[in-house]
C-alpha cells in the first residue's frame, strides 16, 4: 500500500511539472491531501493542485489575509479558536446567531480564507506542515431568519472543498432549529459526499454525549458541555501558514 501511494505521488509530481507548475517547497504531505481528495487519481490531483496554486497566488498574494481586510466580519466576534480538541486538532466554533449575510461578498470570501488559514496554522507543530486539519462546530442556537446565509455557507464549503482538501476532520452542527432543516437540505445539495460524511448534526442526547466525548471538555466551552471559556479568533496569535501549505 505504501509503495502504491509513493508511485501515485511520483506520477502526480510528473503531471504537475507537465502542467508547468513548480513543486519547490511543497512536501509530500501537501500533495497527499490532493491525492486523497481526488480518489488517488494522480492526474486529477495534479490539476486540482495547480488550480489551487494559481488561486492562492491571485487571491492571497501576501500569503495571508490580514485582520485589516476583514474588520467588519471580525468585529461581530462570531468565530472562536479554542485550542486543541481530544484528537489533537484545532477546534473552531461559529456562533451562527451572531452572523448576518454579508453585503461585501469579496470581503466575506477573504474572511473565509482568513478563518481557515488561522485555524490550520494553529495546528502546526514543529517542522511538519501540510497535513494539519481542523475540527469545527456550527452552533445554530438563537439563529433567526435574519441570520440565515445559505449563499455564505455554500461559498464557505466550496472554498473548503476546492482549496482546502482534507483539512476538515469533522464538523458538528448544534441546536439546529426546525425551520433551518429545509435550508440545510438545499445547502447539502452543493456538498461533495466526502464532505457530508464528515458532518454530524447533533440532535439526540446520545449524539450530544458522543460529541462532547469526541471533542473533549478541555477545549469545549462550558455553554456546550465543556470546561473552557470562549476565545475569539482575533485574540489568538498563530504562526503564519507557510506558502506551500
Amino acid at each position: 500500500m505504501a509503495d502504491d501511494r509513493q508511485l501515485k505521488l511520483t506520477q502526480m509530481k510528473e503531471f504537475i511539472q507537465q502542467l508547468g507548475s513548480s513543486l519547490e517547497k511543497c512536501g509530500d504531505a501537501t500533495l497527499e491531501r490532493f491525492l486523497i481528495a481526488r480518489a488517488m487519481d494522480p492526474n486529477k490531483a495534479a490539476k486540482m493542485f495547480v488550480s489551487w496554486q494559481k488561486w492562492r497566488t491571485s487571491f492571497v498574494p501576501l500569503g495571508f489575509i490580514p485582520d485589516s481586510e476583514v474588520v467588519q466580519q471580525l468585529e461581530t466576534r462570531k468565530i472562536f479558536l479554542q485550542g486543541l480538541c481530544s484528537s489533537g486538532h484545532p477546534l473552531m466554533i461559529l456562533k451562527a446567531g451572531k452572523h448576518y449575510p454579508a453585503k461585501d461578498q469579496l470581503q466575506f470570501k477573504k474572511f473565509v480564507v482568513h478563518v481557515l488559514d488561522k485555524g490550520i496554522a494553529s495546528g502546526i507543530r514543529g517542522n511538519q506542515t501540510g497535513n494539519e486539519k481542523i475540527v469545527a462546530i456550527i452552533d445554530l442556537d438563537q439563529v433567526r431568519y435574519k441570520n440565515v446565509d445559505a449563499h455564505g455557507l455554500i461559498s464557505g464549503f466550496q472554498f473548503l472543498q476546492a482549496y482546502y482538501p482534507e483539512r476538515l476532520v469533522k464538523l458538528y452542527m448544534l441546536n439546529m432549529p426546525r425551520f433551518f432543516v429545509s435550508v440545510w437540505k438545499m445547502i447539502s445539495y452543493f456538498l461533495e459526499k466526502a464532505t457530508l460524511d464528515k458532518i454530524m448534526i447533533v440532535t439526540t442526547e446520545e449524539d450530544r454525549k458522543r460529541f462532547v466525548t469526541e471533542v473533549g471538555k478541555e477545549a469545549l466551552p462550558e455553554e456546550l458541555g465543556g470546561e473552557a471559556k470562549y476565545v475569539a479568533l482575533q485574540d489568538v496569535e498563530v504562526p503564519q501558514l507557510p506558502l506551500e501549505c
